[in-house]
């Protein structure tokens, strides 16, 4: 059956695939006929998400993107890929007045910091075939559409929103497309940790034109069209993907 979407005879590797936006693309890609490769830091749950998978070719790294050696080994670890999904980040809510060089030193490490790194060793040790997908997840809080107490994580997505135009033009000569996703609130366990709530978090909701936040497969699947030959003519581009939340 047709299918421009089908990710089959394609390798991808994908990082904060033990859960949330990760893990769902993981399962979404495998469906659409990927091989796999996830990793994260904590190798119990990726060898659950690893068990749920289509397929029995997949793989999957331990990888602490806190670490620079441990994303020189996860680099040295791949073979040829056709697509890279930077997906791994966390969210921290810190006020301006109390950042300090520690916070803001964690957060852009595994947010902006790793992520670029692991592309650029995969593009230079050329990792990345001809006609590869890179992805991020970026925000709609790195195109400054951020609320107090989040700024810091909004400076970390900001970089990549900005480092995925420039990478884009840069890869072009390789034949390497570079987008990024850019997802409002997602059901995923970061909202089990910020101090509001449930009511606030209710109201929030219906403060979204659609009334509910995003789910993590809608944005795997916004993931898998950048990664896919669907969007072989799209590089350079931050995708809005919030349920009609940046209208207001």
């Amino acid at each position: 059956m047709y299918n421009p979407y089908s990710l089959e005879n394609k390798t991808i590797l994908i990082t904060g695939a033990s859960s949330g936006i990760g893990k769902a693309t993981a399962v979404e890609c495998a469906k659409l006929g990927a091989r796999v490769i996830i990793t994260a830091r904590r190798e119990e749950q990726l060898k659950e998400v690893l068990d749920i998978l289509e397929g029995n070719n997949h793989e999957y790294r331990v990888c602490d993107l806190r670490d620079c050696n441990s994303i020189i080994k996860l680099i040295d670890s791949i073979n040829e890929i056709n697509g890279l999904v930077n997906n791994a980040g966390f969210s921290k809510t810190l006020p301006v007045p109390y950042i300090n060089m520690n916070s803001i030193s964690d957060i852009l490490q595994v947010n902006t910091i790793a992520p670029i790194l692991l592309l650029s060793g995969l593009v230079k040790k050329r990792k990345l075939s001809k006609g590869s997908s890179v992805v991020f997840t970026c925000s709609v809080s790195g195109l400054g559409k951020t609320s107090p107490g989040n700024t810091m994580y909004a400076s970390s997505k900001g970089a990549i929103a900005a480092f995925t135009m420039g990478a884009a033009k840069e890869l072009a000569e390789k034949s390497i497309r570079v987008n990024s996703v850019c997802p409002g609130m997602v059901e995923t366990n970061i909202i089990d940790k910020l101090s509001v709530s449930k009511e606030q978090l209710e109201a929030d909701r219906q403060s979204f034109p659609l009334k509910r936040y995003g789910r993590p497969e809608e944005i795997a699947w916004a993931i898998i069209y950048l990664l896919s030959n669907a969007s072989s003519w799209v590089t350079g581009t931050n995708l809005i993907i919030d349920g009609g939340r940046t209208l207001k």
